[in-house]
This record gives C-alpha cells, sequence and structure tokens, in this order.
C-alpha cells in the first residue's frame, strides 16, 4: 500500500459537489493499493500511521501523534499512486489492485485506525472526487509499505 500522508489545517472531500468528509486539524490519507497488499500491509500503515509524529510539541518539534492533538483523519482512495509513467506520457496501472480487492483493503486499513480510537472519515471509492485542503507546514510523507517489511 502506498499513502501519501499531509498533515493539515483542514480538508474536505466533495462528490457531485456534495461534501462526503471533513476534518479540521489532523491528516489528509491519500491511499494506494497495489496487487500485493492484503492484511499485512493495511495493519502496518494503520500502525504508522496512528503513531507518526508528525505534530509540533510546545517546543516547536515534531513531537506528537494524531491522537495526542486531537486530530481527525480524512482518507481518500487513489488508486493513481500506483500510476508507472516511466515509459511514455499516460501512464499505465498494471501494479493497483482490481477494484474489489482495493476496496476490501481500503475499508480494512480505515477499520483499522477506528479501532484505535482515531475519528475517520473517508471519501467515496471509485468515485470522482474533489479534494480541497490547507496543507500545514508544509508536511507531506510518502510511505509505501512494500519497502518497509
Amino acid at each position: 500500500m502506498r499513502a501519501v500522508i499531509q498533515r493539515v489545517a483542514r480538508a474536505e472531500v466533495r462528490v457531485d459537489g456534495e461534501v462526503v468528509g471533513k476534518i479540521g486539524c489532523g491528516l489528509l490519507i491519500l491511499i494506494g493499493v497495489g496487487r500485493d497488499d492484503g492484511e499485512e500491509a493495511a495493519r502496518f500503515l494503520a500502525d504508522k500511521v496512528a503513531s507518526l509524529r508528525v505534530f509540533e510539541d510546545g517546543e516547536g518539534k515534531m513531537n506528537l501523534s494524531v491522537r495526542e492533538v486531537a486530530g481527525s483523519l480524512l482518507v481518500v482512495s487513489q488508486f493513481t499512486l500506483f500510476g508507472d509513467a516511466r515509459k511514455g506520457n499516460r501512464p499505465g496501472f498494471a501494479a493497483a489492485a482490481p477494484p474489489k480487492v482495493a476496496e476490501s483493503l481500503y475499508q480494512r486499513f480505515c477499520a483499522l485506525l477506528r479501532a484505535k480510537g482515531l475519528p475517520v472519515e473517508t471519501g467515496v471509492f471509485r468515485a470522482h472526487m474533489a479534494v480541497e485542503l490547507v496543507n500545514d507546514g508544509p508536511v507531506t510523507l510518502l510511505i509505501d509499505s512494500s519497502r518497509l517489511f
């Protein structure tokens, strides 16, 4: 699984002009599921997101997790994170998981975060979405579970 994680002051996602997910301070997570991903990847990534220390403490050091700042998570599926544009000008998506598998792991990832007591908002899987955010910092990280275990 691949995740682009952005520390945000606020973020929201709309489908057909309607807000379907909205948070204040927290993390916007764009998540892609690869063909070889499974439960282990979802669990690893959920553990990493829940404990990631990217919020500043009283001394201005990134030392606090989203839980410690009472933040929320907005999780948006994005299969294009597995796009491969090394050849030609149009990306290929052969490395992305099939939609049924991807949706299951996306939902599992969100459930694992909720089980940790974190408030989670989501987009709509496979919908055309408009994502709006105010990146705080800016702080943006890329985590690819296949490179970590």
